[in-house]
């Protein structure tokens, strides 16, 4: 097939190399000119995994209308806050029945839509919509190490289209038709890996992490099933498989953000070290906003938000959230009574 992938980061260069190396004929969208030229002389992406090698069907430009001329799918692979100008500046380009799959992990500021339905707001025909989410570090999966993800699409056709697409003997794909709880699972597991990080950074141990993941886990799950998702899906490879891969990864970005920060760092640093978003910093926010909407109470989110953008110390965290009145483990989640 010939397949778009847009954005050139570290996840893009990462899907480029795999959907190239099953024979695919990959035009790779950048925002900047600089890293198709490098990818068009190297095979290589000159900034991002620049260690990798690329298929010689991969082909990269800066010009969407030259990136989507003929795709029979695409892949978007941009950060999140930057989803809805892209898809605008995909559209005069791409026919209403192209499949589209997008890996980013978000909550739309000010509308509070998750990306698929960014997309559709855009680009309109949701049944051709799907969602990718997982334990899956560009870093790992460019390697070929044994990895598995999931897709969640509107129309089971499309979901089963993107995991033929993905699918090799060592990048595993299930689907899921909550599309919600896919996506939303991807977007608030962030923001708990940067209070994991935080964890790190403050010098905490084994206990303590656990404890983050699991309550937030219970948190995730909660807001989840306040809008709609199947809880199960927490259990699975979007929730729980990723929230353990980000909270305790060295390449996790959101991991790494919450420990600088705990060290003293600011978010400012963080980018000008990696050059990388660490989606957290966003979804701190966004996650928070689509909380208070369902009326409920997110507190490892509002203290990861109050500690990048309030000026909270982090170590006043620990007080906030273990200072919480006493609670049944499983309230909110439907299970029993609250």
């Amino acid at each position: 097939m010939r397949i778009a992938v847009i954005g050139a980061g570290s996840w893009g260069t990462a899907v480029s190399w795999l959907l190239g190396g099953k024979g695919h004929d990959i035009s790779l969208w950048s925002r900047e000119s600089e890293i198709s030229d490098g990818i068009n002389a190297t095979h290589s992406n000159p900034v991002y995994l620049p260690s990798v090698v690329l298929s010689p069907t991969v082909f990269s430009s800066p010009d969407m209308e030259r990136a989507l001329s003929g795709v029979e799918a695409v892949v978007m692979v941009t950060p999140s806050i930057g989803v809805r100008e892209t898809a605008e500046a995909m559209k005069p380009y791409l026919s209403s029945k192209t499949p589209v799959i997008i890996l980013s992990k978000g909550v739309e500021g000010g509308t509070n839509l998750l990306m698929t339905e960014v997309l559709d707001d855009v680009l309109g025909a949701r049944e051709r919509i799907a969602g990718l989410s997982g334990p899956n570090h560009a870093e790992e999966v460019s390697r070929g190490i044994p990895s598995a993800t999931v897709v969640a699409a509107y129309a089971p056709a499309v979901g089963d289209l993107f995991q033929d697409i993905f699918m090799t003997p060592f990048f595993r794909v299930y689907t899921n038709p909550d599309v919600v709880g896919v996506e939303l699972a991807g977007a608030s597991k962030n923001v708990v890996a940067i209070g994991a990080g935080m964890s790190d950074g403050l010098g905490y141990g084994d206990n303590t992490k656990a404890t983050l993941m699991t309550r937030g886990l219970a948190e995730m799950s909660r807001l989840g099933t306040a809008v709609g998702a199947n809880p199960l899906t927490y259990m699975g490879l979007a929730g729980m498989g990723d929230l353990i891969a980000t909270c305790t990864s060295r390449h996790s970005r959101n991991r790494n953000l919450g420990e600088l920060i705990a060290k003293g760092g600011t978010m400012e640093e963080f980018y000008e070290k990696t050059h990388m978003v660490a989606e957290g910093a966003v979804a701190c926010i966004t996650v928070d906003e689509l909380g208070k909407r369902e009326g409920l109470e997110l507190p490892i989110t509002h203290q990861v938000r109050a500690i990048l953008y309030e000026g909270m110390p982090v170590s006043s965290a620990e007080k906030a959230l273990l200072g919480r009145g006493m609670k049944d483990e499983l309230h909110g989640l439907g299970l029993i009574a609250d």
